[in-house]
């Protein structure tokens, strides 16, 4: 008589898909969660710390290496400065800030998949809309230019103090890794641990 074949050992791994507003809750938390590499604002700024480079590929270092450390710190400040560049218009200081929390909720810090009335919506569904609704924005808002501007003035105040600012000192990507691996998870916002070591973005 044959005998019957033995049970599988392979594990399944299955989603359990939760919904939109649990979605949205849990990108929130791991945006709020990163404010925990924010560094001390007046480290930014410590006395005898700004000295020229010495060359081209001193100036590299001190970017990369500065852009990593200060990197909450810089994009508060990039922010900043394109809020600031809206402060005449409030209509269109509200749409710059709902399409940014669409963004950052949405993309850079969502981990989970989007579930919306019982269909999963793709990764790049999610992108196009976002793309799709920032355009809409911008068009609506009428003060693209100035928050160009906006944006590109804290970018380059960023640059500057990147280069200025001797990095002596400071973990490079791949070592502080090593430190922070554990706060970034797989998914869109695990991927910003990537971005962060010199590839991919902060999502998938």
């Amino acid at each position: 008589m044959s005998q019957p074949p033995p049970p599988s050992t392979t594990t399944t791994y299955t989603t359990i898909p939760i919904s939109a507003g649990d979605v949205i809750s849990r990108s929130l938390q791991n945006f709020t969660s990163s404010f925990s590499i924010l560094r001390p604002w007046p480290e930014l700024f410590t006395s005898g710390s700004f000295i020229r480079p010495d060359s081209f590929a001193t100036a590299l270092t001190r970017l990369r290496a500065n852009f990593h450390h200060f990197r909450v710190n810089y994009s508060i400040i990039i922010y900043a400065c394109g809020a600031l560049s809206l402060i005449g218009s409030p209509f269109s200081l509200l749409i710059f800030s709902s399409v940014l929390s669409l963004w950052l909720l949405l993309y850079f810090f969502r981990e989970d998949p989007l579930v919306l009335w019982g269909y999963d919506v793709s990764d790049r569904l999610v992108l196009i809309g976002l793309v799709l609704v920032s355009v809409l924005g911008v068009w609506l808002s009428g003060a693209a230019w100035n928050l160009v501007w906006g944006v590109l003035i804290g970018f380059l105040v960023c640059t500057i103090h990147a280069v200025l600012r001797n990095s002596d000192g400071l973990l490079v990507p791949g070592e502080e890794a090593a430190l922070v691996g554990s706060g970034y998870v797989s998914g869109s916002y695990g991927a910003l641990s990537a971005s962060s070591d010199g590839g991919g973005q902060f999502i998938k």
